[in-house]
């Protein structure tokens, strides 16, 4: 009898009651509520995503990331080294003193403030007139219907295709016939008409994004008496922030990093120019420090490892520092496709 009462006793205490919202009650097996609670909490459910989902996702964004940042973290840490250091094989991430002469050597070298200045004009002002063209073109394909406008979108894609060395020689004789090869007006004159580097991209992003925006409120602007520009800059313009903010960035950046083009255009192979850039100078940048060394005062290091990944930090410096400031704004950007449309 008292074998039996314990059997019962265990039998209960292996079981649970679960009261449904109906009001049924189920009996389970405690051992498989835990096995399912288990399978739930790694392969997840409706409502939530499982343990094993999130952990080969976050294990491939590592990564992947890792690979992105392996090389900055390489240059960042090689650009603190000493002679010393680089020669040590025992060293190979952390220096054992952080050198910063190599930064004021490189940045000497590179007459830095002066290209800095002269990038942010040369990647400003052209990134300026892409919007303002861009924004214009992209909305009037948007809103009105003429003929050829399919012709004009094919036109378009197909200057984007094409690859800017196919143009270069032609492109540089015209400019030449214009007398602004270099000049800063060799990358602002194609901006403002909409013909910028890449820009035929920007054109795309803002019609695809004003295609979105709903149809009644312009022509209740429109109603209220407003006309096509005031439409434009009052109704549709500030609703297309995502799109300003994602052409901005990528403008800025690409004018920012192209060498061969400015050389050529803007700071001119042919003609004595004022102008540079920082990734000019980089470019340069063994000839550059030479030069440097020859007429420096002090006691200048010869060229190494250390000096040269120093050269590339202060060249890619200012865009780091841009995209840490505007990286949420950026991340935003790109997820907000704008308001629904019709």
């Amino acid at each position: 009898m008292l074998k039996r009462t314990q059997k019962q006793a265990e039998d209960k205490s292996s079981v649970e009651q679960i009261v449904t919202p109906s009001g049924e009650i189920l009996i389970k097996d405690k051992k498989q509520i835990t096995k399912d609670k288990f399978r739930k909490f790694m392969l997840g459910s409706k409502d939530r995503e499982g343990f094993l989902k999130v952990f080969v996702i976050y294990a491939l964004l590592i990564c992947i990331g890792f690979i992105y940042i392996y090389p900055i973290l390489h240059m960042l840490s090689s650009s603190f080294m000493t002679l010393d250091d680089l020669l040590d094989s025992s060293i190979n991430w952390i220096p054992s003193s952080f050198n910063l002469d190599n930064y004021k050597q490189a940045a000497k070298s590179m007459d830095f403030w002066k290209s800095f200045g002269q990038s942010i004009i040369i990647a400003g002002l052209p990134t300026l007139c892409n919007l303002i063209s861009c924004s214009v073109i992209g909305y009037g394909l948007a809103r009105f219907e003429f003929p050829g406008k399919k012709v004009v979108l094919g036109i378009i894609l197909f200057t984007f295709i094409l690859p800017s060395q196919v143009t270069m020689i032609p492109t540089y004789v015209l400019y030449s016939n214009m007398g602004i090869l270099g000049t800063i007006w060799a990358f602002v004159l194609p901006a403002i008409l909409g013909m910028g580097i890449n820009a035929p991209i920007f054109i795309l992003i803002f019609w695809q994004f004003f295609r979105q925006v709903p149809k009644v409120l312009i022509e209740a602007a429109q109603i209220d008496g407003a006309g096509y520009w005031k439409s434009f800059y009052r109704i549709s313009l500030p609703s297309a922030a995502p799109a300003i903010i994602t052409v901005s960035l990528f403008s800025f950046v690409w004018y920012w990093n192209e060498s061969y083009l400015t050389s050529m255009y803007v700071s001119g192979i042919t003609t004595k120019s004022g102008w540079t850039s920082l990734i000019i100078q980089l470019k340069n940048f063994a000839t550059n420090y030479d030069k440097y060394a020859q007429t420096a005062t002090n006691g200048v290091a010869s060229i190494n490892e250390s000096i040269n990944m120093s050269g590339t930090m202060l060249s890619i410096l200012p865009l780091l520092l841009m995209y840490f400031v505007l990286q949420r704004y950026f991340v935003e950007s790109i997820d907000r496709t704008g308001i629904t449309g019709e």
